[in-house]
């Protein structure tokens, strides 16, 4: 039986990872085996698998941009994502549309992630934002 009195504010399951024997509330806390898997299996779960180099090809290919840049935000989890979008099929469609258009190549990454940030410009608006 272990001693819950030593952690009382964390949840059930950080008292589990952080436990210590009932006889010894002095005594440090030591991971078991089975906490490390607990640990390695939530930390896998983290990870959305989602990269910025395979939004990157996607968008290349799908959308035939020109230019994109993919910026992680999330520190390399790939939970958040910025981007910059250049591609001629933007022309003609206003904001929501190249958001929606974008937003249907990249269907299954997005649901696969908490964040996503797309700019989207055509040719010419690109060209005219960076002579400017």
């Amino acid at each position: 039986m272990y001693s819950r009195t030593t952690l009382p504010l964390l949840s059930r399951s950080c008292r589990y990872l952080l436990r210590t024997p009932s006889g010894l509330p002095n005594s440090t806390f030591s991971f078991s085996a089975r906490s490390f898997t607990a640990v390695n299996a939530a930390m896998a779960d983290m990870s959305s698998g989602v990269t910025a180099d395979l939004l990157k090809s996607k968008l290349f290919d799908q959308l035939q941009a020109q230019h994109v840049e993919i910026e992680d935000l999330s520190g390399g989890c790939g939970s958040a994502f910025q981007a910059v979008i250049v591609s001629p099929q933007f022309e003609k469609k206003n904001m929501l549309a190249r958001h929606r258009l974008v937003n249907s190549v990249l269907k299954a990454e997005i649901a696969a992630i908490h964040a996503w940030t797309p700019k989207c410009y055509t040719p010419e608006q690109w060209q005219a934002l960076h002579q400017g």
